[in-house]
């Protein structure tokens, strides 16, 4: 039996101990600062990083903070299994020509190990435009698929079983739309909604601050959002709603702490609109998931991610009120960092990817893409993808990587790491709302004023070399740099396109698809649920476009404000 002496003299002990450290590190700290360094900026993304990290930066650490794998607060991992019970999902972004030629690239992968999809669509598309619209020209196809009806849809999945394979979809703007054509597309392969598995981004706050591929104003678009939340929760229950992404923000440039805070204060306000709409936080938020890019800065991105799930944990569970543990847990994907890739030297790249999907995994993502080499110069060729897949491969087969859970939990640095991204990141929490919120601040230009802010210094530590690129500012090759073959999408896939449209035009009933349009538009000026809508309009096979329209005529659409 412990008694109140037993439990005095253990903390005597530590106290001791502690100060014996801080003598033993003081000494240190003597000679380091009276050594040689090398004349760099000793940073992260954020600012400077210590030197060496002890038990002294973690000692007033909260012990429950840490906890184990599967309990909350899921620092070191939201199952208790880890790797050990299944791998991460294995992921390639793949997406170029028209549907057929994606199609094949998709049964390629799948041959090759592949455990999962991910769509990427043309700009076209991505901005709800039609293939043969007149802004399309020239683009269909070019940096993605092009999809502009539940006949392509079907197209891109022909041979593949949507009950079988999860399926991950990068759009914005007119994601519920896309969505639709998805459900629509399973339903013809006789597999109903509720047993899809996989994830819409759906994210369009993080359009507005960072990547720009938005159609409605703010509010109409969140309605969307929402819509899209209370539908699925009813009728597919397996779907991820929303991919809360703060790959697109870092990619525009901001730091890891405001990656991790503008993603979980958008991931909030989701949950806000959720509960104003009267729906219970704990039936959808289980499937909110999140998306995060992950940089070069090893430890850092590990600690990001385990501050990442920690605040969500506390705030679902503290501030929502959240009582299910699914509402809790923080589920994510992650993506090799796509704006740190080089065309000089572009082997180099292949390094960069692989440390980068090794801080991904020790940071516990549950999937996982990573960027081919030559993704900096054209849409990857199916031997770059396969060195990208190989590399994931290679981290779950052979390194031993997976066999332990959160190996690093316990670090000094990255302990003392999670905590310090964690406090900043509630600082700039604190920031946004002073602002007015996640809608006010973007509608001030405030969030995109910090993200450009950091970019520019990024840019310029980069210049002045004291960030060092390999192959860009140091370590330049005088030789002619390396070739590698390259991709070329040709103008095949729009002609294709601009026929498949034509016939679909000619043959569909166009009298039903008028009447579904018109629904649609009458409903977008009630406060109906309009996936139901979209949907008949999808199986009366009317185009993306065509849908996109019919809610713009109600909505209007989204201008940018100009920012100084």
């Amino acid at each position: 039996m412990t008694t109140m002496r037993d439990l005095t003299d253990v903390v005597r002990d530590q106290q001791a101990e502690l100060e014996r450290l801080r003598a033993e590190v003081a000494a240190w700290r003597a000679r380091y600062d009276a050594g040689t360094k090398r004349d760099i900026a000793f940073t992260n993304s954020v600012g400077e990083v210590a030197p060496l990290y002890t038990a002294l930066d973690t000692a007033a650490l909260d012990p429950a903070a840490l906890g184990v794998p599967g309990a909350y607060p899921f620092t070191r991992g939201i199952h208790p299994t880890g790797y050990r019970g299944r791998l991460w999902t294995m992921r390639q972004f793949a997406g170029f020509g028209s549907a057929r030629d994606t199609n094949a690239r998709y049964k390629y992968l799948l041959d090759h190990g592949q455990t999962g999809l991910s769509v990427a669509f043309d700009f076209p598309t991505l901005m709800g435009y039609d293939s043969d619209h007149p802004r399309s020209e020239g683009e269909v196809g070019k940096c993605g698929v092009a999809i502009s009806s539940v006949a392509d849809m079907e197209t891109l999945f022909d041979g593949i079983p949507l009950d079988k394979v999860s399926v991950s979809m990068t759009i914005n703007g007119p994601a519920i739309i896309i969505y639709c054509f998805f459900i629509a597309a399973a339903e013809r392969q006789g597999v109903p909604s509720h047993a899809l598995r996989g994830t819409i981004q759906n994210d369009i706050l993080k359009e507005y601050m960072a990547q720009h591929a938005w159609i409605y104003p703010i509010e109409p678009a969140l309605r969307l959002i929402v819509d899209g939340f209370e539908w699925s929760a009813k009728h597919a229950p397996q779907w991820n709603t929303i991919s809360i992404s703060g790959y697109h923000i870092r990619e525009a440039g901001a730091t890891a702490v405001q990656e991790l805070a503008f993603t979980l204060a958008d991931g909030f306000t989701y949950v806000e609109r959720g509960l104003a709409r009267g729906l219970d936080i704990d039936e959808f938020a289980p499937r909110l998931s999140f998306f995060w890019d992950i940089h070069n800065d090893f430890f850092e991105e590990i600690a990001k991610l385990r501050a990442a799930r920690r605040i969500w944990a506390r705030h679902m569970k503290e501030r929502y009120g959240a009582k299910d543990p699914r509402s809790w847990m923080m589920r994510f994907h992650s993506q090799t960092a796509g704006v740190t890739l080089t065309a000089q030297q572009p082997m180099n790249n292949i390094v960069r990817v692989a440390y980068q999907a090794l801080a991904a995994v020790l940071g516990g993502t549950q999937s996982l893409h990573t960027n081919s080499m030559d993704e900096t110069l054209a849409l990857p060729t199916e031997a770059a993808v396969q060195v990208a897949l190989r590399t994931q491969q290679i981290l779950a087969y052979e390194t031993g990587v997976p066999n332990v859970i959160d190996p690093l939990g316990g670090s000094y640095y990255v302990e003392a790491l999670t905590d310090s991204m964690e406090r900043q990141a509630e600082a700039l929490f604190e920031e946004i709302d002073r602002v007015g919120g996640v809608v006010r601040a973007l509608e001030t230009g405030w969030l995109q004023r910090q993200i450009a802010e950091s970019a520019a210094r990024q840019q310029w530590e980069i210049e002045q070399h004291r960030k060092i690129v390999v192959g860009v500012n140091e370590l330049v090759t005088d030789e002619p740099e390396l070739t590698i073959p390259l991709l070329r999408v040709g103008d095949e896939a729009e002609r294709e396109q601009r026929e498949r449209l034509a016939r679909l035009r000619r043959t569909r009933d166009n009298a039903r698809c008028t009447r579904c349009l018109d629904a649609l538009r009458e409903a977008a000026r009630t406060d109906a649920n309009l996936i139901p809508f979209i949907l008949d309009a999808a199986r009366a096979d009317a185009t993306l476009y065509e849908i996109r329209s019919a809610m713009q005529d109600v909505f209007g659409a989204y201008r940018e404000p100009v920012f100084f």
